[in-house]
């Protein structure tokens, strides 16, 4: 039984014939950002690829679909839609089955991608261990997927709002490959500092493409995590970040704010406490991302 994938002509055609495409996630469409940035700023990235030389692929769940590639209706459609269901492994099939609208996490990002045979995909910062994760056990499922899907993401790092010290602890347990670009400490987000000591450095989208086609010859199960530090003229200095973060968690928790409701809400908290610096800081890093995939995506054609 085949997926229920449908291509994009443009990517049917650029992935037929071996040319460079990166796999681009569409939360960041309905949860990330409001209207109309969300939709302005999935452009922006898309057109961010191209110009690095590389096609984009939207990914979303839409009537029935996995939609690998919008078009321009499908994506103004969901950058306005409602009850928008944010899909992971675990609700990827029931969202599908019911036919209901769907954009795609890390995780499922990563799963459509390798379903249509694209093995770059470029995001703003994964999922990871939140802050009490001991306790709650909240831990995206992002992680796991890296550790199972030979997909190569690119981001800034994890989001600054979880735990990151637990974050890239689990990832190397894992046996997740955790890049550092240019650097020798994982970045932060919004940040280009963390604090930790990234495990592996390379400098080159040629390095990089070359360990992932490395890690298939090898027979190893899972993708690598890119983590590329913000622009440094886009940053939030990450004490200046990590204060208000503290105070935006202080807020859900005293809501009662839990499980796939904790990001969003704390997303457009932190735009609020920053005035909207930590969108700008947003847009910048994921369309750096965009460029540094593209670059990835060409050196994996060239082989």
């Amino acid at each position: 039984m085949t997926a229920p994938l449908a291509l994009h002509p443009e990517v049917d055609e650029a992935l037929h014939a071996g040319q460079p495409v990166v796999a681009l996630e569409s939360t960041i469409i309905t949860h990330g950002m409001p209207y109309p940035q969300n939709v302005e700023t999935a452009r922006e990235v898309e057109a961010e690829v191209r110009a690095a030389g590389a096609v984009p692929a939207t990914i979303a769940v839409m009537e029935g679909r996995i939609r690998v590639g919008l078009a321009e209706a499908e994506l103004e459609r969901l950058a306005l839609a409602e009850e928008v269901m944010k899909l992971s492994r675990a609700d990827l099939a029931v969202c599908l089955a019911t036919g209901a609208t769907g954009s795609t996490t890390v995780a499922a990002t990563m799963i459509a991608a390798r379903l249509a045979g694209i093995a770059v995909f470029a995001t703003g910062g994964i999922g990871g261990a939140h802050r009490g994760a001991e306790e709650s056990f909240d831990i995206s499922a992002d992680l796991h997927e890296l550790a199972q899907t030979a997909v190569t993401v690119v981001s800034a790092g994890a989001k600054a709002i979880l735990d990151l010290p637990k974050t890239f602890e689990l990832l190397e347990t894992l046996g997740v490959p955790v890049i550092a670009v240019g650097q020798d400490e994982i970045p932060a987000f919004w940040s280009r500092q963390s604090g930790l000591r990234a495990p592996i450095r390379l400098d080159s989208a040629e390095e990089i493409a070359a360990a992932h086609l490395m890690r298939a010859r090898l027979g190893l199960p899972g993708g690598q995590l890119v983590t590329n530090p913000i622009p440094a003229e886009a940053e939030i200095p990450l004490a200046e970040i990590e204060a208000v973060v503290a105070r935006a968690i202080a807020t859900a928790e005293a809501q009662g704010v839990a499980a796939k409701a904790v990001t969003p809400f704390l997303l457009d908290l932190i735009f609020d406490l920053t005035d909207g610096r930590s969108l700008a800081a947003n847009r910048a890093l994921v369309l750096s991302n965009a460029r540094l995939a593209a670059s990835i995506a060409r050196a994996l054609t060239k082989g």
